[in-house]
């Protein structure tokens, strides 16, 4: 077997909703999600012991957006496992991906969807329902930067808690645009409304680019706007990973 069959890939994403931590080697593969506003040290610990087994001697890489969470988790691995967690914003001087943002505030959930889609042939557009909605722009192999809109559930839950008339709902499809009660138009309004503004805005960075764009949705909600915009898009809610993934094994060659 090669060696690059026997390394491990240990790689980590926290995000505001969910802590997803991603382990394989050759001979098994786990995932272990958690919700992020229930991370507490022995926790954690709980679920990583199993790696120390594995000896892994490889540095980790990990995207986070709560800082806090992301303090708790590397102390596990680096006290429990003696595991160095890297992240990710702070390696764009290894030149995995080139840049045309603030590096002080690129957001690395999002630097790793860049990291996972990029070639040196292709453009793309990567649309992540999270808590955020964003979109980034990648031209071949070079992250353009983007845009940050409010989160879909984030806004729904918002409006619900505000106004004491709108019931608890469910985001789904739907056909209907006129809605004949309450919940048919909240659903019509987010469903319709986040439809047009993830079309407006592919157009216009299309518009200002003067690019044609491979569209990539990704995120919790990324599958029900699939057919619903008349771009052709590729839903794929492991980008996030698979961009950790990609540069874990460039940092560990």
């Amino acid at each position: 077997m090669s060696q690059s069959k026997k390394k491990n890939i240990l790689v980590g994403d926290i995000g505001n909703t969910e802590t997803k931590i991603f382990f394989r080697n050759n001979k098994i593969e786990k995932k272990i999600v958690l919700k992020s506003n229930e991370i507490i040290y022995s926790k954690i610990k709980s679920k990583v012991l199993f790696l120390k087994k594995f000896n892994i001697k490889d540095k980790a890489v990990f995207c986070s957006v709560v800082p806090s969470n992301f303090k708790i988790i590397k102390k596990v691995f680096e006290r429990e496992l003696k595991i160095k967690i890297i992240e990710l914003k702070n390696i764009y001087k290894n030149k995995i991906i080139k840049l045309k943002v603030d590096k002080k505030q690129i957001g690395s959930d999002r630097l790793a969807n860049a990291i996972s889609v990029f070639n040196k042939k292709n453009n793309f557009i990567v649309v992540d329902f999270g808590t955020a909605t964003t979109f980034d722009v990648v031209i071949r192999d070079v992250y353009w930067g983007g845009i940050i809109a409010p989160g879909v559930n984030l806004s729904l839950k918002n409006l619900i808690s505000k106004a004491e008339l709108i019931p608890k709902i469910n985001l789904n499809k739907t056909n209907i645009v006129i809605g004949k009660n309450t919940k048919q138009a909240v659903v019509s309004g987010f469903y319709w409304g986040y439809s047009g503004l993830i079309e407006k805005i592919i157009l216009k960075i299309s518009k200002i680019t003067k690019k044609n764009f491979k569209i990539i949705l990704t995120g919790g909600l990324a599958h029900l706007f699939k057919t619903n915009i008349s771009f052709k898009v590729l839903v794929d809610k492991n980008l996030t990973i698979k961009g950790l993934i990609k540069a874990h094994k460039i940092l560990n060659k």
